[in-house]
Parts: structure tokens; sequence; C-alpha cells
């Protein structure tokens, strides 16, 4: 049974089926090389979303709210800049902090990236352009944070660049709001190898992914939405999934979980 309560339908999250990070690659894969959906068609519905989500956290209305986007160099990371347009286009001043250099985000995010500097949105990198103090007081000034560190495919604990980005987002004393999953736990057990960030809200897309319903996964997710990115029914059952029709009553979700 759906119902609206707040911003988004609520759903039950049982009938739903998760999937496994292998699973997810193998749905990208047939997504973008079977039914010619490409990844900057994902990063745009991922990053619409996202940005909805954040606006309906900080009570309808971006116009003036501070908000941070952490970007991680996957398309996780895509996903995240995408917001970021969508959050200034909506009244939001953004500031874009970035994992790695440029040169090492993936092509899309690349191409995203470039958006943003053409809008002249404030971007910098992490430990390159930022210190531990510098990003401190950004984080304890802002109105959110948007966590698009690292998605489904990231395995063991974070490292350089990536790992002091997690690190000083796990400390913020502001909301801090998930894409896909919070960076830190595993997409499959829901465990965290290291530091892991504990958001308020998660959008995760597609399908949930299964470690969001176990151990720290399920604590750190906060409310869960479940985020459509336009992927039909016949790509899942290619897979085996019966996927059903999460997206009936709306393009996100807010699903409860039964406890």
């Amino acid at each position: 049974m759906i119902e609206i309560r707040g911003a988004f339908p609520v759903a039950s999250a049982a009938p739903i089926p998760t999937v496994t990070a292998r699973q997810m690659a193998e749905v990208d894969r047939l997504a973008i090389d079977e039914f010619g959906i490409d990844v900057l068609q994902m990063m745009e519905h991922a990053g619409s979303h996202l940005a909805e989500l954040v606006r309906a956290e900080l009570g309808g209305d971006l116009r003036d709210r501070r908000v941070i986007v952490a970007v991680g160099p996957g398309n996780n990371g895509g996903g995240g800049l995408a917001a970021a347009r969508h959050l200034a286009n909506r009244g939001a001043s953004v500031r874009v902090i970035l994992a790695r250099p440029v040169n090492r985000l993936s092509e899309p995010s690349r191409h995203q990236l470039a958006t943003l500097l053409k809008m002249s949105v404030d971007c910098s990198v992490a430990m390159y352009d930022l210190t531990d103090a510098e990003l401190d007081h950004e984080s304890s000034s802002a109105d959110a944070i948007v966590d698009a560190i690292l998605g489904y495919r990231a395995a063991g604990a974070p490292h350089d660049g990536v790992l002091w980005l997690v690190d000083r987002i796990a400390r913020a004393s502001v909301p801090v709001i998930s894409l896909d999953l919070p960076s830190g736990v595993d997409a499959d057990t829901g465990e965290a190898a290291g530091i892991a960030v504990r958001a308020m809200a998660t959008l995760t897309l597609a399908l949930p992914k299964r470690g969001l319903f176990r151990a720290v996964g399920r604590d750190h997710a906060g409310r869960l939405h479940l985020g459509d990115i336009g992927l039909p029914a016949a790509l899942y059952r290619r897979l085996g999934v019966d996927a059903g029709t999460p997206f009936a009553s709306g393009r996100i979700v807010r699903l409860e979980v039964d406890t």
C-alpha cells in the first residue's frame, strides 16, 4: 500500500527487491549496451531527484540556502555534480568539493563539471585547495551537505583524497543527504571497512542496494528514498528480477522499512 505523507509517497520496502553491487553493475551494463540508456541520462535523473530531496529536507525552498556537494571520482560523483546544477538553478548557493583532481574524474563526471564551471559554481579539490580547518568551517556554516563521494562499486576502506573527504563529511554536524548509499558503507553487507558517512536521508537509485537494510547500512542511511532513473521492467526481467512498479505513485518514493 502506498500513502502520501510529507513531500513524497511512502511505500513499504518489503515487496521491492534489493540488488547486490554485481547485479547493479549488470543493470548499468544492460541499460547502456542493450537498451540505449546512456550514463548522462541516468545521471540527469539522479541529479534532478537528489536536488528535489535536498529541497524537501531543507523545508521546501532552496533560495539562499548554502549546500556543499562532496563529489567522488566515479559516476556517483557525476550524479552529485548534476544535482549541484539543479540546486544552483533553484536558488541554492552551491560549493562543490572534489575528492580527486579533475583529470581523475570519470568522463561523464567531467562533462557535468564543465557545465558547472560555465555557470561559475564554486568548485574546489579536497586536500589541494582546502585545509581541514577550511572545510570544517565550510561544513559548519552550510545548511546541508550532499554526499556523492562513493557509490555501489566502492570496495574496501576509502583512501587518499576520498578518505579525507569522507572523514570530514562524517564529522560534520549539519544534515547530510547521500546519493545511492552513505559513503563508506558496503553496498552488499551494509558494513563499513573504515569511516562511513551517517546521513539524515539517502536517495538510492533504481532498486535498493542490499546493504541498506543490514547492520551499519540501515543505521547510516537515515530516511531512505528510492529514485527512478528511467530503467524499464524488461531490463530487470533479463536478470530474473521482478521489479514491479515502485514508481507508480511518483518518481521519488520514501521507503518504510519494517522493524
